[in-house]
């Protein structure tokens, strides 16, 4: 008998529990937004508004949070403005954009809207929480020693986002360095997918190749197009 669980439902069970027991490399904190109670609303509003349903979507996976953007609203790649003016959440943020959020929903708009591409994917990060050193945001890749420590916790994180209800035929990387090495090592360690599709990562292409915007959004819709149809 299918659960009662909505997609949403689980991911949000799945946010609400997170917690870190790893050791940090030096001067490196952890950010774990969804301790925080009203982050815990607008979560619960995202996931309520784009996942209350049992449909199987594509993975879509960032590096982890950061500052700006999941960091502060809990919902990945989304900035406090694009949480009120594209999710219709209303937020008490400071409504500062961030570059990666400002390309993600300027491709939600170029897929057909926010309903429109959170009802087939669902944008998450490889590691759910964030972790900022010397004031800025640090990638769990860039200590390697971390890297390794961090490996069970990321390969449980994967885990938890299949239980959601997410599809095992294709997962889609933001990211073509790093992020892309170390996600196609642990998907073959652990064949979570079958099919792993990499992007350039949206703040690469905003702080670089923003003249060639319109074909990296092209290049974007091909490989979500493929990704789906897997």
């Amino acid at each position: 008998m299918r659960s009662a669980l909505t997609f949403g439902d689980r991911a949000f069970r799945f946010y609400a529990s997170l917690t870190f027991d790893i050791g940090l490399p030096p001067g490196v904190t952890v950010m774990n937004p969804y301790r925080e109670a009203k982050v815990q609303v607008y979560v619960r509003s995202f996931l309520s508004k784009f996942c209350s349903d049992n449909r199987e979507r594509v993975l879509v996976f960032g590096i982890n949070p950061g500052r700006f953007g999941s960091g502060i609203t809990g919902v990945t790649f989304t900035d406090p403005v694009a949480l009120e003016i594209f999710c219709d959440i209303p937020n008490g943020l400071p409504k500062k954009r961030e570059l990666s959020s400002i390309f993600i929903y300027d491709f939600a708009r170029y897929w057909g809207g926010a309903q429109k591409l959170y009802q087939d994917f669902y944008v998450t990060a490889v590691s759910p929480l964030g972790f900022v050193k010397n004031g800025k945001n640090f990638n769990f890749y860039d200590d390697s020693r971390f890297l390794a420590d961090i490996k069970p916790f990321l390969i449980s994180s994967i885990n938890a986002h299949l239980a959601f209800g997410a599809s095992r035929r294709a997962a889609i990387v933001l990211g073509t360095g790093k992020v892309k090495k170390v996600f196609e090592n642990l998907n073959r360690e652990n064949a979570f997918f079958q099919n792993v599709y990499a992007l350039e990562h949206p703040r690469f292409i905003m702080q670089y190749r923003r003249k060639t915007l319109h074909a990296h959004l092209q290049k974007y819709r091909d490989v979500f197009v493929q990704a789906i149809s897997s």
